[in-house]
């Protein structure tokens, strides 16, 4: 049985998953990017607790399914380099949850900025 992995141990590898998607996958850093220019126009709109805590799940959510699509991409491609049409439909399901986490996020974002963006420009 391996030996239980200490607390900060732990943190240790989760910051180097997020190094290795932010280094190694285009679409993690799209993902943050857009991610800090989103908080970025909140502090600048004073967002009230609910809606930094809104943005903050979803932006969260956008980039925990990223995370998890890699993931299970270079798990499968790991298992089996060649193209096998169950490899393909998991890589296309897990690729269509981040399409609906991003089309929701959109969602949230234009729920959460344009009554601040529409009341701003009045």
């Amino acid at each position: 049985m391996r030996p239980q992995t200490s607390f900060f141990k732990s943190f240790y590898y989760a910051f180097e998953g997020i190094k290795t998607a932010f280094r190694d996958e285009p679409n993690f850093k799209i993902h943050s990017g857009i991610a800090i220019l989103t908080l970025l126009f909140a502090m600048f709109l004073g967002f009230s607790a609910t809606e930094w805590l809104l943005l903050l799940f979803t932006i969260s959510f956008v980039l925990v399914v990223e995370l998890i699509n890699t993931s299970l991409e270079d798990t499968l491609n790991l298992i089996n380099p060649e193209i096998h049409p169950l490899a393909k439909k998991a890589k296309d399901v897990m690729a269509a949850g981040v399409l609906v986490s991003a089309i929701t996020s959109v969602a949230v974002g234009v729920a959460l900025f344009l009554p601040k963006l529409i009341s701003l420009l009045k």
